[in-house]
């Protein structure tokens, strides 16, 4: 018995890193269309007084550390030729959707995930009107999924807020963008009716306490701000599932977690508490928008920071009520933890010294991310045992430095990395009874990589020929990968081979 007959395999893409088209269409922009490609770096250090008069300080980053904003404390896109701005052409599916549909269609998708753009519909977000163009695009894009019967999944916000929040009023730090956001979500859910039944509402919701501009719009972002922004979010959540029921009762609504197993490095208790701890950091946000509240250890620690949630009269029933259909998540890894130093000491005092550090049993690529060949079966069985729900594994995949040549990728690499994550997924399905709707490889296409802005990092079975600067053709070219998944989606998962 392996994977169920309707199961859905096919991609998953983001608007920013794969649509393109910025200003097509009357569109506005968004937060990460004000972001570059390459290495600048901006950080500042954010100092913030808690209750009791003490002060802690915490880094702001605008997400990964190699990405840059342009200078100032309000972003603006600058037209200066040492800025790039990635997301504006990207990999241009605003142009080449029909032929991409075509080459996923020819490999087999039953499903293809999609994030739409918040501010192609309502450019600063908050227009009294939506905008007719950016709703008939994604229309487009929807039929021509529909001719090929595959099936739409559609991510409402990945890492994409109207810029126009960032600067009026610190993104989601600010409570208005709740009822904006069921607002938006409300007009998709009407005019793709019978087009659309799987939504997602926010991508990796819990990055925002690392990415807290990426994922949040957060220019100013100190735990408190930060705090706000994640229950603005998870009340939008909740107020858009509890909408979807009762005027769209057909459509499933579901979350997205950024998630790995943690480990610890060794068999010290302090390590495997400390690897315990930074796990249930991460399900905290799963169980607010899974079981409908915050977990005792989560609002401990915010108490133990002076971090006081912006909670109003009726909101905590409005999360209890409005809890996901369905868990959807992202797995690339496992994290290995240690409160050991280089030499195996242990720190002074609790957890001194705890650190991410690299699991010597796993094979690494170039940007040190290791394969581990039992993630997805131990992450499948973490959240099936903490929630009981249907679960969906949305992204999934590794990039790397591909090289093109004879009008091909020999990617042996990304089809080994797809073997064992497959089995290990279906390993959780066969063995140990896990309900899974379905395995989206994260980027089927070459997409401008979310960490480091630029195309080198790719993930796809399909070529693009682009480069960092996005010059080239936008050709599109099938790897061998293209052809071992194509195999695999048409055994449902059997012929690994």
């Amino acid at each position: 018995m392996g994977f169920r007959k309707d199961f859905l395999w096919g991609g998953a893409t983001a608007a920013n890193q794969y649509e393109g088209g910025v200003h097509e269409g009357g569109a506005g922009l968004a937060t990460g269309d004000v972001m570059t490609n390459g290495s600048h770096t901006v950080r500042r250090q954010v100092t913030w007084r808690k209750p009791d008069g003490t002060t802690g300080s915490t880094p702001l980053c605008f997400g990964s550390p190699e990405r840059h904003l342009p200078e100032g404390a309000i972003p603006v896109e600058l037209h200066d030729d040492k800025y790039y701005y990635p997301s504006h052409i990207a990999s241009d599916f605003y142009h080449h959707y029909k032929e991409d549909i075509r080459l996923m269609a020819e490999e087999g998708f039953k499903c293809l995930r999609i994030s739409m753009k918040w501010s192609r519909i309502f450019p600063n977000g908050d227009d009294a009107q939506p905008s007719e163009e950016g709703l008939k695009f994604y229309e487009d894009v929807f039929d021509e999924c529909a001719k090929y019967g595959i099936e739409p999944l559609v991510t409402l916000h990945h890492y994409e807020t109207p810029l126009a929040f960032a600067q009026r009023c610190n993104g989601w730090d600010s409570r208005e963008l709740v009822d904006l956001f069921v607002r938006y979500a409300e007009t998709v859910f009407a005019r793709y009716r019978g087009k659309v039944k799987y939504y997602l509402t926010f991508n990796e919701v819990n990055l925002i306490e690392v990415a807290p501009y990426v994922a949040g719009g957060l220019i100013h972002a100190d735990p408190q701000n930060i705090a706000n922004a994640a229950f603005h979010q998870f009340l939008a959540s909740a107020k858009t599932v509890i909408m979807s029921h009762e005027k769209f009762p057909e459509i499933k609504i579901g979350m997205m977690l950024a998630f790995g197993p943690s480990y610890g490095l060794t068999a010290d208790p302090a390590d495997q508490l400390l690897a315990r701890q930074r796990q249930d950091n991460t399900l905290a946000f799963s169980d607010v928008q899974m079981l409908g509240e915050y977990p005792c250890y989560k609002l401990k620690e915010y108490e133990r920071e002076g971090i006081v949630l912006p909670v109003q009269e009726g909101d905590m029933e409005t999360l209890k009520k409005g809890t996901c259909d369905f868990l959807s998540f992202s797995t690339y890894g496992s994290n290995t933890f240690t409160t050991h130093d280089d030499e195996g000491k242990k720190g002074e005092g609790n957890g001194a010294s705890a650190r991410q550090v690299a699991n010597p049993y796993l094979k690494t690529n170039a940007w040190g991310w290791g394969t581990d060949p039992q993630c997805l079966r131990i992450a499948l069985n973490i959240f099936n045992n903490r929630y009981h729900c249907p679960l969906w594994c949305v992204e999934n995949g590794i990039g790397w430095n591909d090289v093109y040549e004879d009008g091909t990728v020999h990617d042996d690499y990304r089809i080994e990395y797809m073997r064992v994550n497959i089995q290990s997924m279906k390993d959780a399905v066969e063995l140990d009874g896990i309900d899974l709707m379905g395995y989206l490889y994260w980027g089927c296409v070459d997409m401008v990589s979310n960490g480091e802005g630029e195309m080198a990092k790719r993930y796809g079975q399909i070529y693009v020929d682009a480069d960092n600067y996005g010059q080239g053709t936008m050709a599109r070219s099938t790897k061998d990968s293209y052809y071992w998944y194509q195999k695999c989606i048409r055994t449902n998962g059997e012929d690994l081979d």
